[in-house]
């Protein structure tokens, strides 16, 4: 006689629930240090001479370095749409401080004229 036995994992439904609010919870915390990283970078670069109104997107992913307290949070990338972008040195003014607070090469930042 030949007997077969089939086994399913099975896990306790609240523990994916908690393992599923757990990860909205760290996107969420890293979706919002995103938004006021972009927001003081905003407010810096538009009390800068030259630059004027700005809007600014931040790629961000895991690493080591921290910024604000979370110690996952990488800027990998910035997108700058800037008035003042016209002007060549305040391009490189923008592009030069960007590089100075994340610690990111110059071509991973692109700055353009905003319209």
């Amino acid at each position: 006689m030949l007997l077969t036995v089939i086994a399913l994992p099975v896990s306790d439904s609240k523990e994916q629930t908690e393992e599923k609010q757990d990860l909205t919870e760290n996107t969420e915390s890293c979706e919002g240090d995103r938004t006021l990283l972009e927001a003081k970078l905003e407010s810096i670069l538009e009390n800068t001479e030259g630059v004027g109104k700005v809007q600014v997107l931040l790629m961000t992913g895991e690493g080591k370095q921290g910024f604000y307290g979370t110690e996952n949070t990488e800027v990998t990338g910035v997108l700058i749409a800037a008035e003042g972008a016209d002007n060549s040195v305040t391009v490189q003014n923008i592009q030069q401080a960007v590089m100075a607070l994340f610690q990111i090469e110059a071509h991973k930042i692109k700055i353009m004229k905003m319209k």
